[in-house]
């Protein structure tokens, strides 16, 4: 039954995936209908879970190549991403957390400060997540700090694995150290790809402050409540007679000693990019071999297989290669060069500018990544503010509301690592983001539209 219910949920994507192929010549090229009939096939696959994420991928990967669709390089670009290889250490670094039980000390400690109630619970999650938005420039280096503690935590209270608690708590984890940290600047990759391809096409330069007031009240603070209410009311659990301070010990061994010096080595380099230039994944991959080197020697050099899960790497690589293959095989560009030729877009009609720009900004998402948005957009976005007479900044900045709006979570490659870090089975992860999506584009959208129209951001 439950195959046959997943096969019509995929229906309609492989019903867009033929639309595109039968398209004439002059429409849609070859090429560019291969892409994206190939990554519409893949998302609903993908999305529905007909076969497992990672025999998925492997099949994207097959067809890709096989069909001529796009170069290796971009095929294959997901294995060299730096998402990649955060998952790769965050998952050496998250076995060492649970092996010296550091993960659970420091959850019993996050529970003290929270109030012992699940809700405490993940507001407590969430709150920590928001301050390390400020300080950590990379989402998936958030994920890869704050989930194994999440894990920890469940475990400490006793939420066994596929419980409401467990999911309600890793569900809320992964969200929040990724979603709200679209309202500020330096958070999330697409925001610096967006702000980058404006400075580098128009000029634009947009301050921290400015961006924050305009994005962090919504899209930050208010998503980030809605965050705890959803997961609180989709995955209801109340704590165990057993509490967490009577599952771990009061002592500092040494394993945990010399692993909080990794951890806290990583979060500072992680925190202090903007000085050094090295990359977060290559922060996470570093702190992740250490584990295995003396003189820490947390894990042993014949158990990396017990740290690295092979499966949750190749889904990760697709998500990563898929935003690639979209946008080389052209089929990216040809969308939005028909959006631009229906839109019907007209000065003096800010809602329906607004509603049709994000609207449309938030199917591209869903064809490619959220990186994909700002590559396909920013270049349109001066004959966009040119037909809407609106500025071009405002312009620009509407494509932030849709990259940040995650439908599946295949859309936003960290939420997929915080999935699979914290062992979310995916078709409870889609269920999240689903009624998050809801709720943002019947609420939350339309409050940040009338928070935009106060601020004069519509006004030519």
């Amino acid at each position: 039954m439950a195959l046959r219910i997943n096969h019509l949920l995929a229906m309609p994507f492989f019903a867009a995936a033929i639309f595109v192929l039968t398209l004439p010549e002059a429409t849609m090229p070859s090429g560019a209908a291969l892409g994206g009939a190939l990554a519409l096939a893949v998302v609903g696959m993908w999305a529905t879970g007909i076969l497992a994420e990672h025999v998925t991928t492997l099949l994207f990967f097959l067809a890709a190549m096989v069909f001529g669709i796009a170069e290796a390089p971009a095929v294959f670009s997901g294995f060299s991403a730096g998402a990649f290889w955060l998952l790769f250490g965050g998952m050496i670094l998250g076995s060492a957390v649970g092996k010296t039980g550091l993960g659970a000390r420091l959850a019993r400690a996050m529970a003290l400060r929270m109030g012992v109630s699940y809700s405490g619970i993940l507001v407590g999650i969430v709150a920590v997540a928001l301050a390390l938005s400020f300080v950590m420039p990379s989402s998936t280096g958030r994920v890869v700090l704050l989930m194994p503690v999440a894990v920890s935590l469940a475990e400490a209270f006793r939420f066994e694995p596929g419980s409401n608690g467990r999911l309600g708590i890793t569900i809320t984890a992964a969200l929040a150290a990724v979603i709200p940290g679209f309202g500020i600047l330096p958070a999330n990759v697409p925001n610096l790809v967006m702000l980058g391809n404006a400075d580098t096409l128009y000029g634009l330069h947009i301050t921290y402050g400015e961006f924050l007031f305009l994005h962090f009240p919504v899209l930050g603070l208010l998503k980030a409540a809605f965050i705890v209410l959803i997961t609180r009311t989709m995955f209801p659990d109340r704590l165990p007679d057993i509490g967490a301070a009577d599952t771990v010990s009061t002592r500092l061994g040494p394993e945990e000693k010399r692993l909080a010096i990794i951890l806290v080595g990583a979060l500072a380099l992680w925190a202090t990019d903007f000085l050094h230039g090295v990359s977060p994944a290559w922060v996470a991959l570093f702190a992740g071999v250490l584990c295995f080197l003396p003189p820490f020697s947390l894990i042993s050099a014949e158990k990396i297989g017990d740290a690295i899960q092979i499966r949750p790497l190749l889904f990760i690589a697709g998500v990563l290669s898929l935003g690639a293959v979209v946008t080389s095989s052209g089929f990216a560009d040809r969308v939005a060069e028909a959006f631009l030729s229906i839109a019907g877009l007209q000065p003096d009609d800010d809602f329906g500018n607004f509603a049709t720009i994000v609207g449309a900004s938030i199917v591209t998402s869903l064809l490619g990544t959220a990186p994909t948005v700002p590559a396909v957009w920013t270049p349109l976005a001066g004959e966009l503010a040119t037909a809407m007479d609106l500025p071009l900044k405002s312009v620009v900045m509407m494509q932030l509301l849709a990259f940040s709006t995650v439908i599946l979570p295949y859309q936003v490659p960290p939420v997929v690592v915080g999935l699979q870090l914290g062992g979310v089975p995916m078709a409870q992860g889609v269920k999240a983001t689903l009624v998050l999506a809801v709720v943002t584009l019947l609420i939350l959208l339309p409050l940040d539209y009338l928070w935009w129209q106060a601020l004069g951001m519509f006004d030519g």
